[in-house]
């Protein structure tokens, strides 16, 4: 089987949900009818990665700016109990393709905030979410920590797919979760630009034997609305110059790292290499060492299955 797949190392509209999700909705369009079957977006693309900011928070102290700043998120952030999720399904089925979309969450019976990645398929709408179990350094002042539920994988037509968002990736223990459920295209939004996340992303395609799609933005800081330019007034004008990437079940660079520019990185998976690359090396399999390592994380979820696939 040949899949297309297309990272999307793009912007959003920053802290304005409407004008995020019109422009998510051009991009899925655009890019579905040029034969991709499966697209992702960055981590937090709706509202927007909140970089440079600190809320007005430190140890001992909050500010009513912080706090301010912090409803504006919230009020911009995607609620999945709404007409948010109703678009997305719709986009999702009008285009005929898989989306995955790092969102910033809230819920409605809660006052927290979630780094979040939908999965979306064209046929079942919202298959679930993967919730970051761990946010990163200060991420931890807007962003509260998931639990096992979290760790999801599906099953679909087009492919087995997981992942995790960001630094979660550096969690050995939170990847063999993905590696148990038998993950074949492993996701990873992230909102790290640095050279060595290509290592990275080329670790977890050579560990788990899968494609790893590791998608970012592209950001500067003329991007950002005039209100908010105060937080970023020593960064470089390059906030973010992306680095997505597609990796082989080898190790191997499939497509980018894409830098310094806006794009949709594509690339057409040979879903065959899979199944080759666990001839000398299998994770789950006849390289490990369950005598020696048992490995068991209570509650998490059965590999979720798309409704045509279940009979």
């Amino acid at each position: 089987m040949k899949l297309k797949v297309g990272l999307v190392q793009d912007s959003p509209v920053f802290f304005d949900k409407e004008k995020t999700i019109k422009k998510l909705e051009a991009l899925t369009v655009k890019y579905a009818n040029e034969g991709c079957e499966l697209l992702v977006f960055p981590e937090s693309f709706i509202p927007g990665y909140p970089r440079g900011f600190d809320f007005g928070a430190k140890i001992g102290d909050r500010t009513q700016e912080g706090r301010a700043l912090y409803a504006d998120y919230y009020e911009n952030s995607i609620c999945l109990l709404g007409n948010d999720l109703k678009r997305l399904e719709k986009l999702a089925k009008s285009s005929g393709v898989y989306l995955v979309i790092g969102v910033t969450e809230k819920q409605e019976n809660n006052g927290s905030l979630y780094c979040s990645m939908l999965y979306l398929s064209p046929t079942d709408g919202l298959l679930g979410v993967h919730r970051k179990i761990k946010p990163t350094g200060t991420e931890r002042v807007v962003w509260a920590e998931a639990g096992v539920e979290s760790l999801v994988t599906f099953k679909t037509k087009i492919a087995r797919l997981g992942g995790l968002i960001c630094w979660e990736n550096y969690m050995p223990l939170a990847r063999m979760a993905m590696y148990q459920k038998g993950v074949q295209i492993y996701v990873a939004p992230t909102a790290d630009s640095r050279p060595e996340w290509a290592a990275t992303m080329r670790h977890i395609a050579l560990e788990g034997r899968c494609f790893v799609l590791g998608c970012n933005q592209f950001y500067t800081k003329s991007m950002y609305p005039e209100k908010y330019q105060q937080f970023v007034t020593d960064a470089s004008e390059e906030l973010c110059p992306g680095g997505s990437i597609i990796v082989s079940p080898l190790g191997k660079i499939v497509a980018g790292p894409l830098i310094g520019e806006a794009g949709v990185l594509t690339a057409t998976l040979d879903m065959e290499k899979i199944a080759q690359g666990k001839f000398d090396f299998d994770v789950n399999g006849h390289y490990s060492r369950n005598d020696l390592f048992p490995f068991e994380i209570p509650g998490q979820p059965e590999i979720l299955i798309e409704k045509d696939l279940q009979e």
